[in-house]
């Protein structure tokens, strides 16, 4: 069933849209409450936060925004996401018009002061990318991340990617300049099948659960030739069927183990973790029955990687 579109905007009003409902009720955590009550924009901000709600709208992702803005596209460049991060104090501001559908976590206390700078222009969300911690949280406590999420705009407009029928991932080429080393990449991940799945004919019993193989449909087309990471999130179908993006870039096949670039969908949407090829599968799996979250995955600067210290 389509999303319902959202509601037109004025100058000056940045919506705040309800994501998660309980019962069909909205579910703002406390956030309403402090936007009527003034507590996240003062009066005299040059914005207005106009919270709306649809049930609708329940589990909605952030890089899904761009598509339900109505003819016209948004007054505001941004709006805000009130979903079950935000229960937590961190809700999710979403871009709508620098690379639509990236978006970062901003402290409550800090929104206020954020979109006044977003508002003035002494801030763009380019900022608030570069200062993510690994968490994709702006200017949060939990470490800058080793790989930052690049901030460069994409080079032109890119055509949706596939729509995915079943929990999957997707991995995706962007660098067309080394057939060979795609090739040996789809070698050691297990070979393609003629609809192009990589792992897709895997019997449960000869995984090992320590070594999970992935279970991808690949997409090789030159029409995704340099996208970057903050444009996936709004290319991918609405839907709750894509667990996850990863990229093979130049990076993958000049870097030992041939990393690969996984992109958030979710929790800080754009957000990147780079890791090597043979763990991707257990990042995919983890992240489809919920055993460990996307940032869990992100490494961050001065400190070596958990699968190394396993290794």
């Amino acid at each position: 069933m389509p999303r319902p579109e959202l509601p037109r905007t004025t100058p000056g009003d940045v919506l705040v849209v309800c994501t998660y409902y309980k019962h069909g009720e909205p579910g703002w955590g406390g956030l309403r409450h402090r936007i009527e009550g003034g507590a996240l924009v003062p009066d005299d901000a040059p914005v207005r936060l106009r919270p709306v709600a649809d049930a609708g709208w329940d589990h909605l992702h952030g890089g899904q925004l761009p598509a339900l803005l109505p003819a016209g596209g948004s007054a505001a460049s941004v709006a805000v996401l009130a979903d079950i991060g935000a229960g937590f104090g961190w809700p999710l501001l979403v871009d709508l018009a620098g690379i639509p559908g990236r978006g970062v976590r901003v402290d409550a206390d800090l929104l206020g002061e954020v979109l006044t700078g977003l508002s003035d222009g002494t801030l763009v969300f380019d900022d608030l990318v570069r200062g993510t911690d690994v968490r994709g949280r702006y200017r949060g406590d939990a470490g800058r991340p080793a790989f930052p999420t690049p901030t460069t705009p994409p080079p032109r407009p890119f055509p949706a990617l596939p729509a995915a029928h079943v929990e999957t991932t997707l991995l995706v080429r962007t660098c067309f300049e080394d057939d060979d080393g795609w090739r040996a990449l789809l070698a050691e991940l297990g070979g393609t099948d003629e609809q192009g799945w990589v792992g897709a004919d895997l019997d449960p019993d000869d995984i090992d659960v320590d070594d999970y193989p992935l279970t991808a449909l690949t997409v090789d087309d030159p029409a995704y030739a340099g996208l970057p990471p903050g444009a996936v999130p709004a290319l991918v179908p609405s839907g709750e069927h894509t667990v996850l993006v990863l990229l093979a870039d130049a990076g993958t096949f000049a870097g030992p183990g041939r990393p690969l670039v996984a992109v958030d969908l979710r929790s800080a949407p754009g957000h990147i973790a780079v890791v090597p090829s043979r763990l991707a599968g257990s990042m995919a799996c983890n992240l489809e029955i919920a055993n460990m979250d996307f940032h869990d995955w992100v490494v961050a600067a001065d400190v070596r990687p958990w699968w190394e210290e396993e290794a």
